[in-house]
């Protein structure tokens, strides 16, 4: 270890040093940025990049052999990739997960009319009323009527929009 304030060799090391601390310190910003940011790998790309580059460098202007600087920018490759994609896998599982709060999570639930919909009706579902208006896409039957089981297949705003629920569809 260098005393402090001694130089390295020569004014062109301490400037490749310098600017491989710096890279190093920018992959390690990007890589968290990743973390927070969604791009799908593009910026934790980046930061690995920057992460080895800047390892290289620094290594290399401090006088390291090619052995050292080969063997820890290999060594630091397979940490930050496994890293990144540990959390590329932990993001896009997360983008895949069904809806569970609030009014769109309300589709597919069933509930029961209230008041039929003529355009406007009611339905009661997991414990709370909503206005509910019939689908244009499932005319084919009798019209709808109150205490009938119904589906939601879209919610817009504070209004429900509900078909005729099947047999397998109620619970018993």
């Amino acid at each position: 270890m260098l005393p402090l304030g001694a130089t390295i060799g020569c004014e062109e090391d301490t400037y490749l040093l310098a600017l491989g601390i710096a890279l190093m310190v920018a992959g390690a910003g990007l890589l968290a940025l990743e973390a927070h940011v969604v791009s799908y790998g593009a910026i934790g790309f980046a930061g690995v990049a920057a992460l080895v580059g800047g390892a290289v460098l620094a290594l290399g202007a401090a006088g390291a052999s090619t052995a050292v600087i080969l063997a820890v920018a290999v060594a630091l490759t397979a940490l930050a990739a496994a890293s990144l994609t540990f959390l590329l896998r932990a993001g896009l599982a997360v983008t895949r997960r069904q809806i569970q709060s609030g009014p769109e999570a309300l589709v597919g639930h069933v509930g029961v009319l209230r008041a039929a919909p003529q355009p406007l009706g009611q339905v009661f579902v997991d414990g709370a009323l909503w206005q509910a208006r019939a689908s244009c896409l499932h005319d084919d039957g009798p019209p709808l009527h109150s205490g009938e089981p119904v589906v939601v297949e879209r919610v817009k705003g504070l209004t429900l929009t509900v078909r005729r629920a099947e047999d397998w569809e109620v619970e018993t």
